[in-house]
């Protein structure tokens, strides 16, 4: 870790405050939450605004934990700016295909930072392909690109079946937009993460077709 950065502290604060205001006010959570028929009407600051709010405590903290942890590689990578672009985009891009592929369900709802902090996830991977990860349980260090694979293909899968209330769409969709807008903002890593693109453009979309075609 290379320090808390201004960035990054701002986007925490703002999480817990919001988050805080909408644990103890239900009309401001509903005002701001992620919400398919809102959308319809126009209310487009949904998209942003329902990154701020978390379900609970554990969902909060969970989320800037992760952030926390991740956040500063991409910093170091292309800078605070840059590192404001990709989250922003990974949640807008997380929520719109989340929206995309629960339009039909006008009840649907949602919240969380999870897109945001997935596309940050994936971006740090990207600019340190020689990354490892540790798990409490999985305690032996995983190349981060296995990880990267791994993940994409839980999420898919947990997409099509729909069987729990986490936003397994909004995580892919932002997943993939940290990828590509790190590689928009820095194509070098198209060389030196060779490797890893390699592995995600062929196993993901091959593993996507075999779960989707029914």
């Amino acid at each position: 870790m290379i320090g808390l950065s201004p960035a990054l502290s701002l986007i925490i604060l703002t999480n817990i405050i919001f988050s805080y205001i909408g644990f103890k006010d239900k009309l401001f959570f509903d005002r701001f939450k992620f919400n398919v028929l809102e959308l319809d009407k126009g209310n487009f600051i949904r998209m942003i605004s329902s990154g701020f709010l978390h379900v609970d405590y554990n969902h909060l903290i969970i989320n800037m934990l992760t952030l926390y942890f991740f956040a500063d590689y991409v910093v170091l990578g292309v800078g605070w700016l840059n590192f404001l672009i990709i989250y922003f985009l990974s949640l807008i891009i997380g929520n719109y295909l989340s929206y995309q592929f629960h339009k039909d369900q006008k009840d649907y709802n949602a919240v969380g930072a999870s897109g945001a902090v997935s596309g940050i996830v994936f971006s740090s991977i990207l600019i340190f392909p020689e990354m490892k990860l540790v798990f409490i349980f999985f305690p032996l260090p995983m190349p981060g690109y296995l990880f990267a694979v791994g993940y994409l293909i839980y999420t898919i899968y947990a997409m099509k079946k729909q069987n729990d209330n986490v936003g397994h769409t909004a995580h892919f969709g932002g997943s993939i937009s940290g990828i590509l807008t790190t590689l928009l903002i820095a194509p070098e890593l198209f060389f030196k993460s060779a490797l890893t693109l390699i592995i995600i453009l062929i196993t993901i979309p091959i593993f996507a077709y075999f779960i989707f075609k029914n």
